[in-house]
């Protein structure tokens, strides 16, 4: 008789124990799965910030290209202006 409930009492202690086990591997499963989540949340924010990074890039030097160029355009308009200034200049001087 006492055989026959240490043996209930073993068998008892295992499922508990089995049971344990298994609600300790759901729970590691778990955060698992949250770190993967996580992981993938930081990526897709690393991959978007770099991606705004390379097109306010893209942005700046398409910027600073059209303002090289609106001052280049500017200088050279000046300049004809001021040429033809002095050529109005030289005109009145040989009268």
């Amino acid at each position: 008789m006492e055989v026959d409930q240490f043996q209930v009492n073993g068998c008892s202690e295992i499922e508990r124990e089995k049971l344990n086990l298994i609600n300790s591997i759901y729970k590691i499963l778990e955060q698992l799965e949250n770190y993967k989540n996580e992981t993938i949340y930081f990526e897709q924010q690393r991959a978007i910030n770099q991606v705004r990074q390379q097109v306010f890039q893209q942005a700046l030097q398409g910027a600073l290209g059209t303002l090289n160029s609106s001052l280049n355009n500017e200088l050279h308009l000046r300049t004809i202006s001021a040429n033809i200034s002095l050529f109005g200049v030289m005109k009145e001087i040989t009268y």
